[in-house]
């Protein structure tokens, strides 16, 4: 078979055919499939069946039917570990501002090529006959696949929804594609024009979710926003790195753009090596690494003839919060990317300093050693220098090493006392216990006070004599 389909769905076709209908499978479950990547969600349209009621009968014989999509014509089937979306085919008008301002017409006599002129590219326009064993492309989108062209169905239903623009620009860089000509000035044009403000803050970090996590190379489609016109009208912290000059010496590959551009997609390579499979944290490495350089927007100067940025670090937390609160509201998340762009040169001064144990534990109780090492590997491999060329972080590995010996890698090394000892020492909760606490830990720290023994004797002799 052109595509690899789950029996289930093929007994399903079968049944479905016995009621005089047609099975197609559609949109990006054949798309994915010409790709040779898995296929997670599928989306199958049937044609020439009386209703969704009807649909709904047949699809009962194989399990549960969830009908909550069915205001828009959708039934959910989960069979096994497979979960299936069946529709009819549609048209849809667009009545009202946003994505939910769409009236759906469902007629199930639509030719596939009337029901795919609503979709938003050639390559989502794609039909997989499953007992027949064909392609229907009505618009050429294996050809464009191919061809690694991204090119759209229809201009007047495309601008319909201005969050095609978004997903232009992921496509483009899941899967390596460059946008034909046409759809490349409608999506200048509909950015220019304004449209993409209408757009829930959702669906946008959606498209922005996909578009980090699903991309071998982010850079492609952070590039294309450029190019667009996207991040100067919605997202100036990055476009003020555009043009932002940096020393040849250690960034001999060009602006703070084209580094941050660099360092992202070897963000991607560093998340496949450890293997980091946690959605949640390969976004917060992500996007520490998107944001780490955005001070030296405001930092970079000419002082005795060569450019420095100094103290970036800290004036990038400013713009990374207006950044990531225009894509999530959620607060704990952004709150846990701050440290690591605030300490992401540390792991490298800390080497080429020689630093001893205490500075290093007092590094891990401001930030998770790994994850730093992570954006610090690759914001030192996102250029052209010798060491990044050679794929060495010698700094990243040293720190590793030690931190690992002093048992901080993961999390900060535990106090000797706690509240508890104090109360059990007589004294009452307080102000003075964070005092008291924080003065024991960095003595501790400083292996001025190596047990419990040590701490709670040097308690009683300054603050209960």
């Amino acid at each position: 078979m052109i595509l690899t389909i789950p029996n289930v769905l093929i007994e399903i076709a079968k049944r479905v055919q016995s009621r005089g209908a047609k099975a197609l499978v559609v949109g990006g479950a054949v798309r994915d499939s010409l790709l040779t990547i898995e296929c997670k969600d599928w989306d199958i349209e049937v044609y020439n069946i009386d209703s969704l009621d009807a649909l709904s009968q047949v699809l009962s014989e194989f399990g549960g039917v969830n009908s909550v999509g069915k205001s828009f014509g959708v039934l959910k089937l989960k069979v096994d570990n497979y979960e299936f979306d069946f529709s009819l085919p549609r048209i849809e008008e667009k009545v009202g501002i946003g994505h939910k301002g769409f009236d759906v017409l469902l007629n199930s006599a639509l030719s596939y090529k009337e029901a795919a002129k609503r979709r938003d590219f050639t390559i989502n326009a794609i039909g997989y006959d499953i007992l027949e064993d064909e392609l229907i492309d009505p618009y050429s989108g294996r050809e464009d696949l191919e061809r690694k062209v991204l090119r759209i169905v229809d201009p007047d239903t495309f601008v319909e929804d201005p969050l095609r623009v978004y997903r232009a620009v992921g496509f483009a860089a899941r899967f390596g594609l460059r946008l034909e000509d046409k759809t490349l000035r409608l999506c200048r044009e509909m950015v220019a024009s304004g449209m993409l403000r209408e757009l829930a803050v959702e669906r946008i970090w959606e498209e922005w979710r996909k578009m980090l996590l699903k991309s071998s190379a982010p850079s492609i489609g952070l590039e294309l926003m450029r190019e667009l016109g996207i991040l100067e009208r919605y997202y100036p912290e990055l476009n003020a790195l555009v043009g932002v000059a940096q020393n040849s010496e250690y960034h001999p590959e060009g602006d703070v753009w084209i580094h941050t551009m660099m360092s992202l997609d070897k963000m991607v390579e560093g998340l496949k090596e450890k293997s980091i499979s946690d959605e949640k944290e390969r976004l917060k490495l992500l996007l520490a690494i998107l944001c780490h350089d955005l001070g030296k927007a405001t930092t970079t100067k000419v002082t005795d003839g060569r450019i420095r940025s100094i103290g970036h670090e800290k004036a990038g937390l400013e713009p990374t919060k207006q950044l990531l609160y225009k894509l999530t509201n959620e607060h704990s998340f952004i709150d846990s990317i701050l440290p690591l762009i605030e300490h992401h040169l540390k792991p490298t001064q800390l080497y080429l300093g020689g630093a001893k144990a205490a500075a290093i534990k007092r590094l891990a109780q401001k930030v998770k050693i790994t994850e730093l090492v992570m954006v610090a590997k690759a914001d030192s491999l996102g250029r052209t220098t010798k060491e990044a060329l050679s794929g060495e972080y010698k700094a990243g590995t040293w720190l590793l090493e030690r931190a690992k010996e002093l048992n901080v890698s993961s999390k900060a090394i535990d106090n000797i006392v706690t509240g508890k000892e104090l109360i059990e020492l007589g004294l009452s909760p307080s102000k003075e216990f964070k005092i008291i606490l924080d003065d024991v830990y960095n003595k501790f720290i400083d292996e001025q006070l190596l047990t419990k023994e040590d701490a709670i004797e040097y308690i009683k002799e300054k603050y209960l004599a």
